[in-house]
């Protein structure tokens, strides 16, 4: 059973749900674009049993999180470091999908002793969009999220900064990229190219489509419990228990 929590970053209200032992290495779990924390509730479920503590969380924009108006990827960035020093971690492991996947590289490249481990599935990161993205204006009717998260990343979709692909190679942590295979919208070949760019890393690739933890859980869970391993959970701050 999760508890609802809420964390105050950088002025934005961020809602998620907690899994797992208190006293677990913590992972954190990043949702893709128009998705909220639900997306991970199987995937939260397995690796609380596994002894972790999960956080999913609602990304800025999304879900009972606040809708603050500005979605650079910077900003989710800067988000999830808060989170990370307001849940009290040294190190915590993250797991992110699609859209999630940038903001969790950009905390490896700039603050890399904070992430003992990443996965990245199915990352859109760093080319540019293929085609290029509509940049759509206000619908009529109401969104289950901002529809300026939806502006905001395609802008930067089409444009990525430069550092998105440069700052790969400074990532430390030992990283999994999981690709969806041909059934994804994303060109397979980039993916290869983030794994190999990023000096410890492996790619993986599961037959799933885009969605590989929806349509395979059991398999992404699988995939995600071998390249973590009981050896390899983050260190925890405070003393430690007997």
């Amino acid at each position: 059973m999760s508890d609802v929590v809420t964390y105050e970053v950088n002025g934005v209200r961020l809602v998620g749900d907690a899994e797992g032992p208190a006293d677990g290495a913590a992972v954190l779990l990043l949702h893709g674009l128009g998705e909220n924390r639900g997306s991970w509730r199987a995937v939260s479920a397995a690796l609380a049993a596994d002894g972790l503590r999960t956080l999913a969380v609602d990304m800025r924009g999304h879900g009972e999180s606040d809708h603050p108006g500005e979605y650079a990827y910077e900003a989710m960035r800067d988000d999830v470091l808060g989170l990370i020093d307001a849940l009290g971690q040294e190190q915590v492991v993250i797991v992110a999908h699609s859209m999630g996947t940038v903001p969790a590289s950009l905390v490896a490249m700039d603050r890399p002793a904070a992430v003992a481990r990443l996965v990245l599935e199915e990352g859109p990161l760093p080319f540019p969009a293929e085609p290029r993205r509509p940049v759509p204006e206000c619908p009529d009717g109401p969104t289950p999220y901002d529809w300026r998260v939806v502006r905001d990343v395609a802008v930067q979709r089409n444009a990525p900064a430069a550092r998105h692909w440069d700052g790969l190679a400074e990532i430390t942590a030992p990283t999994l990229v999981i690709a969806g295979g041909p059934g994804s919208h994303l060109p397979q070949d980039q993916l290869a190219r983030t794994a190999a760019r990023i000096p410890d890393s492996r790619l993986v690739t599961i037959d799933a489509g885009h969605m590989v933890h929806d349509e395979r859980p059991a398999e992404f869970i699988e995939t995600v419990r071998a390249f973590l391993g009981p050896a390899h959970g983050p260190r925890r701050t405070g003393p430690e228990t007997a």
